[in-house]
């Protein structure tokens, strides 16, 4: 390797590493104001919807599950510090949530980069965002809320189960639809990698792929609105 080679290669990785920085930085920021917007969205009984995990969800895209979850944590930290009413307990909560809905999308993803990828990938992490969440709620709410077990138990598939199956479809739906606009403002920022495919250059979004996306969005929207009438 020339001495020239050396000089470079190091320069390449510090910027690498200082525009990456910059963009997980960005995307902790918009985390934690997407956290602060889901206070206005309606709740389910003590259950708040929130909507930080399609930020999430877009940081593991980006720079994979590893990335998604030092985001998620990180801004559970700061939730707790800042405007938190839940204590420790609503932290490992609010981090737990949002890496077992971002972190299997994101890995998925890296593995079928296209959009069917990101499909499936978004749709077994609402699946996982519903098991890890109902093993949750069965173990710490009754502790939490000072209930006996049984009376948990019984609101497993009566509103926990929905709640989180609401929850997860509507992060999907807005994680298909903002993806393309928050990565292509990243990109003109030069605050986040090009994309490798061609159809992800192009920056089109296909007619169909956004119809789904809005059908799934009005679809999970309206379950919420009538989740939140019924409990």
């Amino acid at each position: 390797m020339s001495q020239l080679d050396a000089n470079v290669i190091p320069v390449s990785r510090s910027k690498l590493d200082v525009r990456k920085l910059s963009s997980l930085a960005m995307l902790t920021a918009l985390t934690y104001l997407a956290m602060l917007l889901s206070k206005i969205l309606p709740q389910v009984m003590f259950l708040q919807m929130e909507i930080k995990s399609v930020v999430v969800a877009i940081c593991g895209f980006l720079f994979g599950p590893v990335s998604a979850a030092a985001v998620s944590i990180v801004v559970a930290l700061i939730e707790l510090f800042t405007v938190s009413d839940t204590g420790i307990m609503g932290c490992i909560m609010n981090a737990l949530a949002a890496c077992a809905f971002a972190c299997p999308a994101a890995f998925v993803y890296r593995k079928v980069h296209t959009r069917k990828g990101a499909v499936i990938g978004l749709s077994v992490g609402v699946v996982t965002l519903v098991g890890v969440m109902l093993l949750w709620n069965y173990l710490i709410t009754p502790i939490y809320m000072e209930v006996e077990r049984p009376v948990v138990a019984a609101m497993l598939p009566t509103l926990f189960l929905p709640f989180n199956l609401v929850k997860g479809g509507l992060n999907m739906a807005l994680t298909l639809l903002l993806y393309k606009p928050v990565v292509g403002a990243l990109r003109k920022a030069r605050l986040a990698p090009e994309s490798q495919t061609t159809a992800g250059a192009s920056g089109r979004i296909n007619a169909g792929f956004l119809m789904f996306s809005l059908a799934l969005l009005i679809t999970f929207v309206f379950l919420l609105l009538v989740l939140a009438e019924k409990v």
